[in-house]
């Protein structure tokens, strides 16, 4: 008898463990990226190279509005040609940043 009960309690504990939920690591984790904060700046002040990236990768596209980060990153917010919306990663090179 004290074995089907030791059986049981260890089978209940064994269940238990695989309905406690996991974590996601990386799903919580913010990366230093997603905390940099971002001043707007008139689409006038942009760096050439920044303009002249636009311009070649996404023609016909209009800068609506431009934020500057304390990195010297910038985030641009465009409409397309299509009329969509979208929003861009660049530095001041007018290299383009990924960001997740």
């Amino acid at each position: 008898m004290r074995k089907i009960i030791l059986v049981l309690i260890f089978s209940i504990g064994m269940i238990s463990t695989y309905a406690v939920p996991t974590i996601n690591a990386e799903a919580n984790f913010t990366s230093q990226q997603e905390l940099q904060k971002y001043a707007e700046v008139k689409v006038s002040e942009l760096p050439q190279h920044v303009k002249d990236a636009v311009a070649k990768d996404f023609e016909g596209a209009t800068i609506n509005k431009a934020y500057k980060s304390e990195k010297g990153e910038f985030k641009l917010v465009i409409s397309t040609a299509d009329g969509e919306s979208q929003t861009l990663h660049a530095n001041s090179k007018g290299e383009w940043i990924e960001k997740q």
